[in-house]
């Protein structure tokens, strides 16, 4: 039996609609005014891993002109780059009219970004002297020919393309790159306010000396994309050694793949868009014209320009994290954790709590060894730290760190060889299968006796990111959860996936079947049957047909999904039950929860997978149930103020689209600015006053 289309939708389309509500954030008249630009560059950084990823391999799919049908939209690849591509010149439309916007909103507060039609004859003196004395030396304009080949473009990197008139009127094309080095804008002086301009649109305007023997009959800045959806493991040899090479090689051939997309700053010819699609083998749908710039790394620069006094009226407000007093200075982590389970909310709580409670087992006789996965670290990361100091105090250090975190595998080879060289045991992932868990397991010994410390989270072992992604980081001395992380470690060193644990769940072994099981134990409750999810992603097609069949019961079904939903809500007969929001604001929304049943016997789990088919079945990833009632009775406030809030929260409806909450009977509401406020606290050591505010502050929502 065929798949069912009525109630899903493309993830690509999905997913570029979330960005689209990260670009809408610079709409909102609350978001301070430097915060609204970086809102833009995020919509930059996403859309360009999307074309580098997604596109990629899609492109790839394409030009073998598969038929191979998307199990939620039913299209072939060429199908979903043809609404893909419609989608993307539109949300190009709209970012340049809310950039205009914000310029415009900038030289009110005295921050003018100039064009060339608005430089006076002083300025354009100033930078024709910056171009001859600073620019020009840095600078290799190329007219292309038989004997000068088109070289080969860069991912990312802007150029300046010429369409030239020799004196024979032969048509001709010329290219100048734009050297990485130079600065990205050039600060022009002014006693009435902040001038700058873009270091590229200098360049573009003073070149034409370079070109004196032509006429230049147009020219447009221009930045290539290409495909970066290379897998590491093609023609993988596991050697240790051979292992690191074969990934310095993907790490160089991934610069030179396919090019997926062409920016432009100017409308161009049929002939100079010709010459385009022939020499980079594109559709001229995959030109894109842009009136904003054509990359954002002009903004810290921009930044480090502007007086620490407007930066500060144009900002959010620092936000503290808050530390527990008993977890705080002073106090003894690994104490307090075998008491009673810890659980931090990022980034409202510190991410301190647990490098201390690292740097306490790093000294501790008592621990035999630490083991850890690592996906994604932050520069200079105190973890590692923290792991080397444990080495030297000779704990045994075994560290998982996935080598195939895309775009991270530098990082990650640089972290690797210091650990390596520090003794640790460090192994590279696992052939097939990305490890994306997050455990750290802490064993000691006292008389003979073996116990643990167990850290399981939803996010990476990042100090940077903990600060601005929100998820949840589950500390506990639980003996059943210890032994099954030791197992883990033992079984991932020897290359075995398929056990079946006591509490934890891992993927690709268990951890599927058992939601899908829970999933139906709900269903077979009908009315009184309770599901309330939170994701970043939800694509695997077995969950979204679970979660259907569970609405046609009349379970209730509760989603909060950030990003990509393939599954349409509110589908008559199907998805009737199923409400879904997304929560885009200030801070990252990256935990995820499973909740089951909504009595005292509910089942709740938090760990690192969506569920999506690449985390249930083509990547490691760890589960872990939550059996401090306190902590699942803050963790479900916490779902459940999310779920009020009207303000940073869009309602998908049964078309696709997103829809706005807030309405004029409701005061507004911001979850993640109420944490903030209130300091969510994640230790007590009996039930606290927080809660019952939080339970107060609920019911008066309900009864409005």
């Amino acid at each position: 039996m065929g798949n069912d289309y009525t109630y899903t939708q493309n993830r690509e389309i999905s997913w570029l609609k979330f960005n689209e509500r990260v670009l809408e954030e610079a709409l909102d008249k609350d978001v301070p005014l430097f915060e609204k630009l970086r809102f833009i560059q995020i919509f930059y950084s996403n859309l360009d891993e999307f074309c580098m990823i997604r596109i990629g391999s899609l492109s790839n799919l394409e030009k073998e002109h598969s038929k191979d049908r998307d199990n939620k939209s039913n299209l072939i690849a060429s199908e979903q780059m043809d609404l893909i591509f419609d989608k993307i010149h539109y949300l190009y439309r709209k970012r340049d009219k809310i950039f205009k916007a914000i310029e415009k909103e900038f030289r009110t507060k005295g921050v003018y970004h100039l064009e060339v039609d608005e430089l006076t004859k002083s300025q354009i003196k100033a930078l024709s002297t910056y171009f001859e004395t600073v620019l020009v030396p840095a600078l290799n304009p190329q007219v292309i020919g038989v004997d000068h080949p088109l070289p080969f473009l860069e991912n990312k990197k802007e150029y300046i393309l010429y369409e030239l008139l020799s004196k024979e009127t032969k048509t001709k094309y010329a290219i100048l790159p734009i050297p990485d080095s130079l600065p990205k804008i050039i600060p022009l002086k002014s006693d009435i306010g902040h001038f700058f301009m873009m270091t590229s649109k200098v360049i573009d305007y003073f070149s034409e000396e370079f070109f004196k023997k032509y006429k230049i009959v147009s020219k447009t800045l221009f930045r290539v994309t290409r495909n970066a959806d290379l897998s590491a493991d093609d023609e993988l040899d596991y050697d240790e050694d051979d292992y690191i090479a074969h990934m310095k090689k993907i790490l160089s051939k991934r610069k030179r793949l396919q090019a997926v997309r062409i920016e432009v700053s100017e409308y161009l010819s049929d002939k100079v868009r010709h010459f385009l699609t022939k020499h980079l083998d594109l559709h001229a749908k995959q030109i894109l014209y842009s009136r904003s710039p054509l990359a954002m790394d002009y903004v810290s620069e921009l930044r480090k320009s502007l007086s620490n006094e407007f930066f500060q009226q144009t900002t959010f407000p620092t936000h503290f994290p808050r530390t527990a007093k008993d977890l705080g200075l002073g106090s003894h982590v690994m104490k307090k954790v075998r008491e009673k389970d810890v659980l931090l909310s990022y980034p409202y709580d510190s991410f301190e709590p647990y490098l201390k409670l690292l740097e306490e087992a790093s000294e501790d006789a008592r621990v035999f060894s630490i083991q850890i996965t690592i996906y994604r670290l932050a520069k200079n990361s105190r973890i590692i730290t923290h792991l080397q100091k444990a080495r030297q105090n000779g704990k045994e250090v075994t560290v998982i760190i996935e080598l195939r975190a895309r775009f991270d595998e530098r990082h990650n080879l640089d972290n690797a060889k210091i650990l390596y060289d520090s003794g640790c045991h460090i192994i590279y992932g696992m052939a097939g299968y990305k490890a994306h868990s997050k455990i750290t397991l802490i064993t000691l010994k006292e008389k003979d006796k073996w116990s643990y410390i167990t850290q399981i989270g939803t996010g990476n072992y990042n100090e940077t990111t903990a600060n601005f992604y929100s998820d949840f980081s589950l500390i506990t001395a639980n003996q059943r959860i210890g032994e099954d992380a030791s197992a883990f470690f033992k079984n991932f060193l020897m290359g075995n996936l398929h056990v079946h644990y006591q509490e934890l769940l891992q993927s690709p072994r268990n951890l599927k079947d058992k939601l899908l099981e829970e999933i139906r134990i709900e269903t077979t409750k009908k009315e009184d049957g309770y599901l309330f999810f939170k994701m970043n992603s939800l694509t695997d097609r077995d969950f979204i047909d679970a979660i259907k069949q569970a609405s046609q019961q009349g379970v209730k079904v509760k989603l909060i999904i950030r990003g990509i939903c393939c599954l349409l809500p509110g589908i008559p007969g199907k998805t009737d039950n199923v409400e879904v929001i997304s929560i885009v604001g200030r801070f990252l929304e990256h935990a995820r929860v499973y909740i089951f049943g909504k009595d005292a016997s509910s089942r709740m789990y938090i760990g690192s997978a969506d569920l999506m088919t690449r985390n249930t079945e083509r990547r490691v990833e760890i589960l872990t149930p939550i059996l401090d009632n306190e902590i699942k009775a803050h963790i479900l406030t916490f779902m459940n103020l999310q779920f009020s809030d009207n303000v940073k929260a869009r309602r998908l409806k049964s078309n696709g689209d997103y829809e706005r909450i807030l309405s004029e009977e409701q005061p507004p509401f911001t979850a993640q600015k109420y944490l903030m406020e209130h300091a969510l606290s994640t230790y007590r050591s009996k039930p606290s006053s927080f809660f019952e505010k939080c339970y107060q502050f609920l019911q008066n929502m309900l009864k409005k």
